[in-house]
């Protein structure tokens, strides 16, 4: 059960291409298509993203609850990766889709952009929680958890690039009408979202687990339960900072390209220079984690965004498009080691409880996971709107003074002072490699 073959992570690996695809286009373009393209005032987009990612985060829970008590011939988590793959598809081209054929009635389009939202988070929920939770079904060995989610970043990192570098290239064959670009965009993204969910399906084998060995606990009990383990609350809360400044950062970058530098097309290259310094970085911070542990890589990388974010704040209206390139390629190094690592700690604390209790209930710690980050997420969007309407900000227009330094701010001081607080919260994690291998039986380095 320790050690894994190549083939089983890729095969784990290749779904996060098409997640980490999702995440980032929604990250990167989810509030400006809203904003540019359906025509929403910024805080309503940014009220209907909260609201899509609310629901989600209620179903997250629900979800790692069902899947641990499920019981099939694929095992616990695989079946829902073949139910939702189609969903996905479906429900990226429903969103992505312009609706002209509703009244141009700003209450009625949130409503619509809040309804689309929620169906595609659900249709994320019901192939992302089992997969998350397959990383400790998958091994139970410190290192290799470090290794198998480096294969699993890897192909993050290819679906973060094609999120981010895709889409103004595939909006732009169809101009000037953006709304069959985004319509497209739906269609693509979707289709690769769908083909990497099967492939996973296909590629990777559950470990059975034995009947006494699933959790029996009604949904609160469970739930009571997972706020009891110490060390994966302050991993929890620490990367729910982690999302909350990084949607932050992300969702402004194309209002920052647009606005600041007038130069729109700037955040296509920005992005991909962050990603593939990022590409880079992932096998470097897979072998510091094992010098000097997954914490401190994790302290790296929040260290890193924030001084980047500063540097944009600080510098970047005056030194130019090139120093902003510079801060990207930066900023990448961070990002680079953010991948990993709490990817890696997350299974350990799932560890920590399954010896205390006998009972694994990954899919119950997953669905809490993504509940908090999801609320951080949400919280950022609909900050970054409010902001953005308070500074005055008016969509495709020259903006005024007030809407300029909000757009600075989110993507400055505000992200930054989140990653600090995120370098002291981690620093209480307790779980190290001699702990936890204490902890599951075994002697140091064996």
């Amino acid at each position: 059960m320790n050690k894994l073959t190549v083939k089983q992570k890729l095969g784990f690996g290749i779904f996060d291409l098409g997640g980490n695809l999702l995440f980032t286009s929604l990250g990167f373009w989810c509030l400006n298509y809203l904003t540019d393209t359906v025509g929403l005032a910024a805080a309503l987009a940014g009220a209907a993203v909260m609201i899509g990612k609310f629901w989600d985060a209620i179903t997250d829970p629900v979800m790692g609850y069902v899947s641990d008590r499920t019981r099939s011939r694929w095992g616990r988590r695989r079946p829902y990766l073949l139910l939702g793959a189609v969903p996905m598809f479906l429900t990226m081209w429903f969103f992505f889709t312009k609706p002209d054929y509703l009244p141009a009635n700003p209450v009625i389009i949130t409503a619509w952009a809040a309804v689309a939202l929620v169906l595609l988070n659900t249709a994320s929920t019901v192939i992302n929680i089992p997969y998350s939770s397959l990383t400790p079904e998958l091994t139970d060995d410190y290192h290799e958890r470090t290794s198998l989610n480096g294969y699993r970043f890897g192909c993050a990192v290819f679906g973060t690039i094609i999120g981010a570098a895709a889409v103004q290239p595939i909006v732009g064959l169809f101009a000037p009408d953006k709304r069959v670009g985004w319509t497209a965009v739906g269609l693509v993204l979707g289709s690769v979202i769908m083909i990497t969910t099967l492939l996973t399906f296909f590629g990777v084998k559950e470990t059975p687990r034995k009947k006494e060995d699933l959790p029996t606990k009604s949904f609160f009990a469970t739930y009571r339960q997972v706020f009891t383990n110490k060390p994966y609350l302050i991993l929890l809360f620490t990367y729910a900072l982690h999302l909350c400044a990084l949607t932050f950062l992300q969702g402004v970058l194309v209002y920052y390209t647009k606005y600041v530098y007038h130069n729109e097309a700037l955040a296509t290259p920005a992005m991909v220079v962050l990603l593939l310094t990022a590409m880079v970085c992932i096998p470097i911070s897979v072998l510091v984690s094992k010098k000097i542990g997954k914490k401190r890589v994790y302290q790296i990388c929040f260290a890193v965004l924030s001084v980047a974010c500063l540097a944009i704040f600080l510098l970047g209206h005056i030194l130019g498009q090139g120093f902003f390139l510079g801060i990207m390629v930066f900023a990448g190094i961070g990002v680079g080691f953010s991948y990993v690592a709490p990817f890696a700690m997350a299974p350990d604390a799932v560890e920590y409880d399954a010896v205390k209790t006998g009972e694994r209930k990954e899919g119950a710690y997953y669905g809490i996971w993504t509940f908090v980050a999801k609320v951080g997420q949400s919280l950022s969007v609909f900050l970054s709107g409010v902001i953005l309407s308070l500074g005055g900000y008016v969509a495709d227009a020259v903006q005024s003074d007030s809407a300029i330094r909000a757009i600075r701010f989110i993507i400055g001081p505000i992200p930054a002072l989140i990653f600090i607080g995120a370098i002291v919260l981690i620093h209480f994690y307790p779980l190290d490699e001699k702990t936890y291998n204490a902890l599951v039986g075994r002697k140091e380095g064996a």
